[in-house]
């Protein structure tokens, strides 16, 4: 039993390293100049494509694109709680739900104008509606494997990281312009931004108040992850051909986060183990977008094309008239 995991460890151990270095190194660019860590990451990643198909590398760069993706994810569980939901109010609560089943809707529905097929727009959509860069890569490990299923998701994470970085810059200063009321404010940027850690720069840039509602929304955007990779994974095993690899009936990393989830709400999880798995989720996300760029190739990514980048843009500005739209009916 030893020697087959001693042997497994050390077949894993220089592909986790390189992840490991370029997760560091986008973590260093974050914090000292402000640049977005995952897409740091994953462009950090992508000019070492060549490590992918290293005979030494090949199997880590792999099982980080993959098992610490699910790692990662499953540990956001964390930092849900019931009482977040409640503290929103049902209105809001309805409007922030609606926001990202209707985008996701809304995505499925464009796909072929701009010559994307489902898998492509659920992907793009998920990204955009629940929490980018995070969303892309859990939709992205339950979709059946395909020709330009890596090329498909890096492109993804890029570009919506990419838009959701405009956001933050440029949210605050549209909802002053339109004159929303700090509360308003903080649904509207929690409800649209896509990653979390610009829904934070956007929301704290205005005020403390904001910043810690535009937070909460964010993560009950966070929690409605769990359901839909489920439900998708569920549809996709059903509609799978009778020779085709099926999902499973319940992705464990899905199964994990709810119980993660539950667990936090009853106030069973310590804050110190809170704070620990938040870290290490965070760092298995980088690890885990680094190696999905090095598995990326630059000219395939490039095959994607420009009507791709419209879609994920009509998607986000579709999302943030919705939103909008739902704040000002309700107020």
């Amino acid at each position: 039993m030893v020697e087959p995991l001693k042997d497994r460890a050390n077949q894993l151990f220089p592909g986790l390293v390189i992840a490991g270095l370029v997760a560091i190194a986008a973590q260093f660019l974050n914090e000292h100049y402000g640049a977005p860590a995952m897409l740091m990451a994953i462009l950090l990643g992508m000019p070492l494509n060549f490590l992918s198909e290293e005979q030494r590398t090949a199997e880590g760069i792999a099982f980080s694109a993959r098992t610490l993706l699910r790692i990662g994810v499953a540990l956001l569980g964390v930092r849900i709680s019931v009482d977040m939901v409640q503290a929103l109010g049902l209105p809001f609560l309805l409007l922030v739900i609606c926001g990202v089943l209707v985008t996701i809707g809304f995505s499925l529905l464009i796909g072929g104008l701009f010559g994307k097929d489902r898998l492509f727009s659920f992907l793009s959509g998920g990204a955009v509606a629940i929490c980018g860069a995070s969303a892309a890569m859990a939709i992205g490990s339950i979709l059946p494997k395909r020709e330009h299923a890596e090329r498909d998701l890096a492109f993804t994470v890029i570009t919506v990281t990419v838009l959701s970085t405009l956001a933050m810059i440029f949210y605050p200063i549209l909802t002053g312009a339109l004159g929303l009321s700090m509360d308003e404010t903080g649904v509207f940027l929690g409800g649209t931004i896509h990653d979390v850690a610009q829904v934070v720069g956007a929301g704290f840039s205005i005020s403390e108040e904001t910043g810690d509602l535009s937070t909460l929304v964010k993560l009950i955007r966070v929690t409605l992850l769990a359901p839909i990779v489920l439900v998708a994974a569920l549809i996709l095993r059903s509609s799978s051909g009778p020779g085709a690899a099926r999902p499973p009936l319940m992705p464990g990393f899905v199964i994990a986060f709810l119980v993660l989830a539950a667990l936090n709400s009853f106030n069973l999880i310590p804050e110190v183990v809170k704070e620990i798995a938040g870290q290490v989720s965070r760092w298995a996300l980088l690890a885990a977008i680094a190696a999905v760029g090095m598995k990326t190739s630059i000219p395939k990514l490039l095959e994607v094309g420009g009507p791709a980048i419209w879609m994920l843009v009509t998607q986000t500005v579709f999302l943030a008239l919705f939103v909008l739209g739902g704040i000002w009916l309700i107020g």
